[in-house]
Formats: structure tokens, sequence, C-alpha cells
């Protein structure tokens, strides 16, 4: 199961309900963060309220997911995730950027906003 932060902020809702494919979900021209994390990760857990501030930082301008690589191993395979957490930022696709390890809000918008469109006043 892969969770997302909608542009609210903090409201997660399953990507079940959406009927849509890991692959489906990166190939998107705006940025997408995904937190490859698990349920027993303690520094995991500390990223949530990060994700959240970030998703108020970027609105709509970028997707922010969750996925657990308990439930998902294939995927965290196919992108060599050997540790949790560990943030990968996909465009069209295309893995642009990674980090492991807990960052601050601050780090991550930073790291969205290099690949984000300028925001329209």
């Amino acid at each position: 199961m892969c969770k997302y932060w909608n542009s609210q902020g903090g409201d997660r809702e399953s990507i079940k309900q959406k009927s849509m494919t890991f692959s489906e979900l990166i190939h998107s021209d705006k940025p997408v963060l995904v937190d490859f994390s698990a349920e027993w990760c303690g520094p995991c857990r500390m990223l949530a309220p990060v994700l959240d501030d970030v998703k108020r930082r970027v609105g709509d301008r970028a997707t922010i997911f969750k996925l657990d690589v308990d439930r998902n191993p294939l995927v965290a395979s196919t992108y060599n995730v050997m540790a949790v957490p560990t943030l990968i930022i996909f465009q069209n696709g295309k893995p642009l950027w990674r980090r492991s390890g807990v960052l601050s809000a601050v780090e991550l918008t930073n790291a969205l906003e290099s690949f984000m469109e300028p925001a329209v006043v």
C-alpha cells in the first residue's frame, strides 16, 4: 500500500482507492517525492510531520507518496532501496534525486523546488 499527502497536507489517502500503479504514480510532469519507509522504522515515523510541512510548502506543484517497503518489496528492490527511510524524487518516471535518512522540511522543499515549474503569483 502506498499513501500520499494531499494539497491540504497531512490528509493521507490510500492509493488503492485511486487504482494507480507505482509506475503510473511516478510518471508525472510535476516532481513526485517517494518516501520508502517501514512501519517498524522510528526515523520513518519522524518524517511524517516533516512531509506534512513540505506538502504545505509546495502545495499542488509536487506530489508526495509514502511507500511501505515491507508491503512493496519488488518496488523497493527495483530502485535498490537498501535502507529506510530512503527518499527519491521522480519526474516523468525517472529518478532525479535520492537521499537516505531524515532530512528537514527545508532540505526536502529545496530539492523538490529544483525540479518544479516556478510558482505563478
